[in-house]
């Protein structure tokens, strides 16, 4: 993608705009790879003056232990790598007195995983929200995140939009949909790509008039807070209803058994494709499919509880920066069908 040294510049700004300002002593940790959204708060904090931490290959308990010994201040981490810090069993004897902010992004967080991990690090978790062809867009302080806000769900959200980001909610012909409404995410912020390197093509895709197209389904509220409900990509289309596998997965994680869930679209011959939830559970839990089933029921209504539920010990595919890996997962029940839908 391409940016000028300006853009940079001014992103180095942004980032940090609603977050704890660095200090001299500040410490940024890095659990991710700095050549994705981590790298973010590393170029602010090395033209500032301030220490960055590399930990190097992604284990709990060493992170952990840097985060302590250390005294890591900011750190950015993918949801995934939060839920597994949070539920390590030493986590909360560990002393954070010197963390003041825990910025999670890069894919949806559940509810269990955001009040799981403020109980383990107190409230300095911050939520971002962007893409590299444009970003930061949102950011949500603990104050927000977990508030009571007439209106709004600050805990289902992805953030309040920042002030020098603009953002739109447009339906498939590219008209600008009502505050409310769900549609595609259209975003315009300073710094955001200048097109793709050496393909005008999928530029010409991606910028619409000056407007990114994330190719992400959300809706805005009257205060400002960015839901996201998922990927276009990622969307189940069961019987003509639109299902968005980050909702159920919200939903079936707060189930106690649950440690994690993928929810994505399989075959179905009555209604073209159906949701799919594969839950991974520990050894002797006793939580059965028509729990996980009812569960969706009684919070989403019946048409987006999943049709077919099943647990494992196996972590789930995910992508070096932590990505839950849906594609993955739902390539081998699509195996012998031209189109990626079923049904009559």
């Amino acid at each position: 993608m391409g940016y000028t040294q300006h853009d940079w510049l001014v992103n180095c700004r942004n980032w940090y705009y609603r977050l704890p300002n660095l200090e001299l002593d500040s410490v940024v940790g890095h659990a991710g790879p700095i050549s994705h959204a981590s790298g973010y708060l590393f170029l602010p904090a090395w033209l500032h003056g301030s220490t960055n931490l590399l930990f190097g290959a992604f284990s709990a308990d060493k992170v952990l232990d840097m985060m302590e010994r250390h005294r890591v201040t900011h750190m950015f981490a993918p949801p995934s790598m939060v839920q597994i810090l949070a539920s390590d069993v030493l986590a909360t004897s560990r002393n954070w007195s010197h963390l003041t902010c825990m910025l999670i992004g890069g894919a949806p967080i559940t509810d269990a995983t955001a009040l799981d991990s403020r109980k383990v690090f107190g409230d300095v978790l911050y939520q971002v929200f962007g893409q590299t062809e444009a970003v930061p867009l949102t950011v949500m302080t603990p104050r927000e995140w977990f508030g009571d806000v007439p209106g709004s769900t600050p805990l289902r959200s992805a953030g309040r939009i920042l002030p020098f980001a603009l953002l739109q909610i447009r339906d498939p012909e590219g008209n600008v949909l009502p505050l409310g409404s769900e549609g595609e995410i259209f975003a315009r912020v300073e710094s955001q790509m200048k097109g793709f390197w050496g393909d005008d093509e999928l530029t010409a895709t991606r910028l619409i008039d000056g407007w990114i197209r994330t190719e992400d389904i959300g809706r805005i509220d009257e205060n400002g807070y960015l839901y996201v409900l998922d990927r276009a990509s990622d969307m189940i289309v069961s019987g003509g209803f639109n299902i968005w596998p980050a909702e159920l997965e919200t939903v079936i994680a707060d189930h106690p058994d649950v440690i994690e869930v993928a929810v994505f679209g399989i075959p179905d011959e009555r209604w073209g494709e159906t949701p799919m939830a594969l839950c991974i559970v520990d050894e002797g839990a006793t939580v059965t499919e028509q729990q996980i089933v009812e569960l969706v029921r009684e919070r989403l209504g019946s048409y987006k509880k999943p049709s077919r539920v099943e647990f494992t010990r196996e972590p789930l595919p995910k992508s070096v920066v932590g990505k839950l890996q849906r594609k993955v997962l739902r390539e081998p029940y699509w195996q012998g069908h031209d189109r990626r839908v079923s049904g009559a």
